[in-house]
Order: C-alpha cells, then structure tokens, then sequence
C-alpha cells in the first residue's frame, strides 16, 4: 500500500472517529475503508445502553460501503482513542465480530492499518488478524 493512499485512509478514520457516540466505553473509533472502486466508507462507532444492539465503527463502514453496492474492499483505517483522559501509545485492533464481517467481503491479504496518527500505525492482513477464518466458501 502506497504511503499517500495509507495516511488518507488514516486521516478519514481520525475525522469519522470525531462523529462516536460513546457514552458508556468512553472509547472513540473511527474507521476508513477503502473500496476497490477507489471510494472511501467512513464509519464511527455507536453505543447503545443495552450494549447488544452496538455497532462497531469498522461495521458501520462496511454496511455503509455494502448499502451502497461496494463489494470489494482494498484496504481499511481503525483509529481508537479514549475520550475521558489520557490515552496509551497502543493502536486499536478490530474485535472479533468486525474482523468476521470483514471477512465475508474482504480477501485474506487486504491490510488492516491499526493507527494512533499518519506515522504511528500497525499494518497486518486480515488473514493474519483472523487465522482459518469461516467465510462464505464454507456453506456452498
């Protein structure tokens, strides 16, 4: 993944990650991700008092990206951050559900940056962030 291409999926993620509702974790995530088509899905996270019914910013990226006719994916942006004080220099990984989701449209090689800022990331395969996952192939 080219460095201009990386630091624009990032700065989208910071800019969504201003949009999280977060009241209970206190924890903002953004998401970018970016279709094949070139275009960019944004995502924020969004919590709900019962917990259940809570999206993941990386899901709502990718049911916005997928409402919208997208279906293959180059590459995706997670930014986290907490919002009631300082913050560790550690980056935020997708949970295991958006890593699942991810999995359904994206392939095993598509780069998951993990950033806190444009220089400050960690990139790995979905493949590698999810093993012998369970896809579509599995059930036809």
């Amino acid at each position: 993944m080219q460095t201009i291409e990386r630091a624009k999926l990032i700065r989208a993620a910071l800019a969504a990650r201003e949009y999280a509702y977060a009241p209970y974790s206190r924890f903002a995530v953004g998401a970018a991700l970016l279709g094949k088509s070139g275009r960019i899905y944004t995502g924020c996270n969004v919590e709900c008092a019962s917990y259940a019914p809570t999206s993941c910013a990386e899901r709502t990226a990718l049911c916005k990206a997928v409402s919208e006719g997208e279906r293959s994916f180059a590459a995706i942006a997670v930014v986290g951050a907490r919002t009631d004080g300082p913050d560790d220099e550690t980056v935020t990984s997708p949970c295991g559900v958006c890593r699942q989701m991810l999995y359904e449209f994206c392939d095993q090689a598509m780069p998951v940056i993990m950033a806190k800022s444009e220089t400050q990331y960690v990139e790995r395969s979905l493949g590698e962030l999810l093993p012998l996952g369970f896809g579509p192939e599995k059930v036809r």
